[in-house]
């Protein structure tokens, strides 16, 4: 079974429930692997074991849904996968902030919110569509000096703001509108908040609001309905399925890339999203 696990190569998505960190499922489904083989993982080195695994774009643990992974030279992939649209279904809770933008933070302010209407907010919509700007949440992947962002505010020090970068919405529409409750289907390229998104929005409708559900529908081309792998099938013959089934969806994918009409807008995906474990 060991020479089966590390024959093991391509591109398969697994389903990320809320709660753990993507790090954190990604570690899960190698300890699973590695003890079905019989391979004892020794530390975080994994030249003792040899299995190459890695995810190929950061979902917060708050969040859930599609989660794409590389196993041996699927790693090599991975950055396309950074780089490719996403599509999510986004629930923003309006009236209110926390330091995180989602769940797992403080409220740190309320406004009024009683104003709105789903037509104020289809209405300002469109400012957030196409090729923007965007400041990235303090509490992220991203690194200062090497350390996450997130890591540096939980320890107290002053941490500013990254700089405004450019990021690309490619869809963003109203699914449902119940206040101070609304729904979002956002599809946007690689390095995009949703949580700044929806923080954004908020103030535009001059109130605040936060993240309050985050659900991956779509990465590439694997959707939440069709190519998920469930834990109970994380097996070493269920990630040999998974990849059978992922190669007739890969080769036009990876030969593309992005594709001609977004390559000139997609920004460079940060690395930070990726891990390889």
């Amino acid at each position: 079974k060991a020479a089966k696990l590390l024959a093991l190569s391509g591109l398969f998505s697994i389903y990320k429930r809320k709660g753990p960190t993507s790090t954190d499922v990604l570690n899960r489904l190698k300890e699973k692997l590695l003890a079905e083989a019989g391979m004892k993982q020794q530390g975080k080195k994994r030249k003792k074991h040899g299995l190459k695994i890695g995810h190929g774009g950061t979902l917060d643990s708050a969040a859930s849904g599609v989660l794409v992974v590389g196993i041996g030279k699927g790693t090599k992939m991975l950055s396309r996968m950074l780089k490719g649209s996403k599509k999510y279904t986004a629930v923003g809770e309006l009236g209110k902030v926390t330091d995180t933008l989602d769940t797992n933070g403080k409220i740190t302010e309320e406004k009024s919110y009683s104003h709105i209407t789903r037509a104020d907010l289809e209405g300002v919509l469109p400012k957030f569509i196409g090729n923007i700007l965007q400041v990235p949440p303090l509490y992220s992947a991203l690194k200062k000096d090497g350390q996450r962002l997130s890591d540096l505010v939980k320890k107290g020090e002053v941490v500013d703001l990254k700089p405004a970068r450019p990021v690309t919405v490619y869809g963003l529409q109203v699914r449902a509108f119940q206040s101070p409750l609304f729904t979002l289907d956002v599809e946007c390229g690689g390095g995009f908040y949703v949580r700044s998104l929806v923080s954004d929005i908020g103030r535009e409708l001059s109130s605040c609001a936060y993240l309050k559900e985050l659900t991956r529908t779509k990465q590439g081309p694997f959707t939440l309905e069709d190519h998920i792998l469930q834990e109970e099938h994380w097996t070493i013959d269920g990630v040999a399925q998974a990849l059978e089934k992922s190669m007739p969806l890969l080769p036009a994918e990876l030969e593309r890339g992005v594709p001609k009409d977004r390559e000139a807008d997609q920004g460079t995906a940060s690395s930070d999203e990726q891990c390889i474990a």
